[in-house]
């Protein structure tokens, strides 16, 4: 029997998480698969890129495409053209795809071009505001899915209202719980708390990039308000991603005189970060993943959005959605300072054996 040739699509640092533990378990069934691993370049950075390649342990890619960044129709269409090229010349049967990123809806548009059965991984979640590029990417990719791999039921109920037939839906639970399990303990031997001089579960760490919080002069001053006074209530650490530091640039956002209450750092590779967070008493962020990965590990999260597209991670995780509003932050974060942050729970099948359902049932139809 000749392996099924499966091609899996990554292009941002939020895929690689969830594409190395599924390539893993692919590559552990040579006999039945022949998986081939195409990054876009839509992330290129070294520590958005490359790092985490080696912190996940993922092999290079069998494809760099290279697309770099531009506007969000300049990517997708250029990111479609190479894709095009790669599946045209591969004859994959099968193509797997993550999240919501650029190069998941483009992987999805060539894919139906060239009818190749397509596979999404992180199906129907909706934060249902169509503002968010990507919630257009969600709602896109799913339409065109044969197979829609669910993190939580919630996303089996959105599925279901947009009329997608139960055979096609496959609740398996969240692939980045599998990488955190695999790679935490290597991630505490990680030296990052030290080489910043932080006392554990006595700082924040914060993330910032959602083009909604950055790209807007007047919106990105405010929040930067905002971080400034929780600063001063605690020390914070900023893992700065090259858009946000570009913005603060360009719209002259004022954070040279902030002495020691925030640290300004170059973004992390995942073992680092993980153990950041890990150790933190809180984050404060308006990222989609990080909800995950928080809940998980029972740490405080305060998202910067109204709305989010990860229910479960409100519902039973200790995610709070505060929005940008000031004294809404300044008081969730007093709450946790005072020792009454939110506890958790985790969902339900998030532990750490979504890539083996996964393979089992692609074993299962595919056959």
């Amino acid at each position: 029997m000749t392996p099924f040739p499966v091609m899996l699509v990554v292009g941002a640092r939020p895929n690689f998480m969830k594409a190395a533990p599924l390539l893993e378990e692919l590559l552990r069934f040579r006999d039945i698969f022949s998986p081939l691993l195409v990054h876009t370049g839509q992330h290129y950075d070294h520590n958005l890129s490359q790092l985490f390649f080696e912190d996940l342990q993922l092999p290079q890619p069998d494809f760099y495409l290279g697309v770099g960044s531009d506007s969000h129709a300049k990517q997708t269409a250029h990111i479609m053209i190479k894709l095009e090229q790669v599946m045209s010349e591969q004859h994959p049967k099968l193509v797997i795809v993550f999240g919501d990123v650029n190069s998941t809806v483009a992987a999805a548009l060539v894919t139906a071009k060239l009818g190749i059965p397509l596979a999404h991984v992180e199906a129907g979640l909706r934060s249902f505001d169509r503002a968010m590029p990507e919630e257009i990417n969600r709602v896109v990719t799913d339409c065109l899915s044969e197979y829609l791999f669910v993190t939580e039921q919630v996303g089996v109920d959105n599925l279901r209202r947009e009329g997608v037939h139960d055979d096609h839906i496959f609740l398996v639970g969240n692939l980045m719980v599998d990488a955190l399990k695999r790679f935490l303990p290597l991630a505490e031997q990680s030296g990052i708390i030290n080489r910043l001089e932080l006392v554990p579960g006595t700082y924040g760490v914060l993330t910032l990039h959602r083009s909604a919080n950055v790209d807007n002069a007047e919106r990105l001053h405010s929040i930067w308000e905002t971080i400034q006074q929780v600063g001063s209530m605690v020390p914070l650490v900023f893992p700065c991603h090259p858009r946000t530091r570009k913005r603060f640039a360009q719209f002259g956002v004022e954070h040279a005189n902030l002495e020691n209450h925030i640290q300004i750092i170059d973004p992390l590779g995942y073992l680092d970060f993980l153990q950041l967070i890990k150790s933190s008493a809180f984050v404060l962020t308006d990222s989609g993943g990080i909800q995950s990965e928080t809940t998980f590990l029972n740490v405080p999260c305060l998202t910067m959005r109204t709305v989010t597209e990860q229910p479960a991670t409100v519902s039973s995780g200790t995610n709070v959605l505060c929005g940008t509003v000031t004294d809404v932050i300044l008081s969730c974060v007093r709450e946790i300072l005072s020792g009454n942050g939110k506890q958790g729970k985790t969902p339900p099948l998030w532990d750490g054996n979504t890539a083996s359902r996964i393979v089992a049932i692609l074993s299962d139809k595919l056959e």
